[in-house]
């Protein structure tokens, strides 16, 4: 029966359920059941018809277990013994579609172009009560994570991103291509997502960010008391400096909120921070081809109150060494960050800025590269950022799943390296004492843990309230 290089046939057979090769992907299914979101998501995700065995459970599992498109799901359908561990049918990829579609609502993109102020060109249109449910269940899982964890401190981080996409109804984004451009906040203590807007690739970055904002914060749990906030250019708006600068405002947290926002080099402020003396500069950091500083600048944004708080802006300056220039064609590049936190010094307040970097851009490289996010699954608005916010919860299962119960050799672990480790651990499927029971090696237990992993998350139900 010698079919190919190696010593051994391939035999076809119409019935494979006695194995699986995804014997750790149904863990997946267990963290959202032991953490309230798969109940979740029933409640609050209503959806006119639904196909059998269609839900965002199986979405989930799907990007999890590493599917970048509709048609994937057949992959995961196939796989006649993954479907005996979880006791269900997985849906067809048409099912799939026809269920994204449900997130999609023209008229709320209609009411946005109706709108929208004259002369204005892009909008932002409302969510469907579906994609508003998907939300909820999201801010369950957040509450029931920090509650595990007791961490009372939430660094939100705030970033758009591209999404590339060749159908039709994508729309031109500044970088030159079209697609989507959604933003994103991220709790950095904890490694989860907590709020997302959808867009179209035309939207400004700098569009209308304060609702979002006050979403992530909103979406806090109880338990956090110390708040800070981080966000590029796309955030320098008099709204949300004020916002975020006012201890007592009505529609979000009280207290105060630390924050650092990347300032818009202006004229008249890149006129100060050329005027700033060369011994009031001070050395941040030596690069292999340019030096960095720093300075205390005074500058007052827009009509900023005069009664209230005034801003600190810290100046950067990026000068080359020299034989090196910009691509501009000059060898000094000025920035500027504008914050309320006066208890650091410019370069650690510089410092704990860029840390941004590590963060919620981390967040974007994972869910697009890994966790089925780079690409719109189809031309409809509603049904593309259902996908994306899927993906972010993805993510955020995942990440749940690193902290709370899988070994700490898989805590640091990207998705692809569950699915190498865990996920898609090769089991055989027996029936014993009227039981179903998977058969694993040994040396895979061993890396994996996933009978502990099991045991921690049934503790987990357990004590759901």
């Amino acid at each position: 029966m010698k079919q190919g290089v190696l010593p051994y046939g391939v035999e076809v057979v119409e019935e494979a359920g006695a194995v699986t090769a995804r014997g750790g992907l149904p863990l997946v299914v267990e963290a959202m059941r032991a953490l309230g979101v798969s109940q979740a998501l029933k409640e609050h995700v209503r959806i006119r018809q639904r196909a059998r065995g269609t839900d965002e459970v199986a979405m989930i599992m799907l990007l999890a277990g590493g599917g970048e498109c509709i048609d994937d799901m057949a992959v995961l359908r196939a796989d006649h013994g993954l479907c005996r561990l979880l006791d269900r049918t997985l849906p067809s990829p048409d099912a799939v579609r026809r269920f994204l579609y449900e997130f999609h609502d023209p008229e709320l993109i209609e009411q946005a172009r109706r709108e929208r102020a004259p002369k204005q060109v892009a909008y932002i249109p409302g969510e469907n009560a579906a994609l508003r449910g998907v939300a909820h269940a999201n801010v369950t899982l957040l509450k029931r994570v920090a509650v595990q964890g007791k961490s009372a401190k939430a660094t939100l981080d705030h970033d758009a991103t591209i999404q590339e996409s060749h159908k039709q109804e994508s729309l031109a984004h500044y970088k030159g291509g079209r697609g989507y451009q959604p933003s994103v906040i991220y709790w950095a203590e904890q490694d989860l997502v907590v709020g997302d807007e959808y867009r179209d690739g035309n939207v400004p970055a700098a569009m209308e960010n304060l609702r979002l904002i006050q979403r992530g914060f909103a979406s806090l749990p109880a338990t956090v008391t110390e708040y800070a906030f981080r966000a590029d250019s796309a955030c320098y708006d008099e709204a949300v400096l004020k916002w975020l600068a006012n201890p007592q405002r009505p529609d979000g947290p009280h207290g105060p909120i630390a924050f650092t926002i990347s300032a818009d080099m202006t004229p008249e402020l890149r006129t100060k921070c050329e005027a700033i003396r060369e011994g009031h500069w001070v050395l941040v950091e030596e690069r292999a081809e340019e030096s960095v500083h720093a300075a205390e600048v005074e500058f007052t944004p827009g009509d900023w109150p005069k009664d209230a708080k005034p801003l600190r802006y810290v100046a950067v300056r990026i000068r080359k060494k020299q034989g090196f220039l910009f691509a501009a064609g000059y060898d000094t590049k000025y920035l500027a960050v504008v914050s309320n936190r006066w208890e650091l010094s410019g370069a650690e307040l510089l410092r704990w800025h860029w840390a941004k970097a590590g963060t919620i851009e981390h967040v974007h490289d994972v869910t697009k590269n890994e966790l089925g996010a780079a690409v719109p699954p189809c031309g409809r608005f509603g049904a593309n950022a259902a996908w994306y916010r899927l993906s972010l919860l993805a993510y955020n299962i995942l990440s749940a799943m690193k902290s709370l119960v899988l070994p700490a050799t898989l805590s640091a672990a990207r998705p692809k390296r569950l699915r190498f480790a865990l996920f898609t651990m090769a089991g055989r499927l027996i029936s014993h004492a009227g039981k179903l029971v998977l058969q694993i090696s040994a040396a895979a237990e061993r890396l994996a843990g996933l009978r502990e992993a099991r045991r921690q998350l049934s503790v987990l139900a357990a004590a759901s309230p």
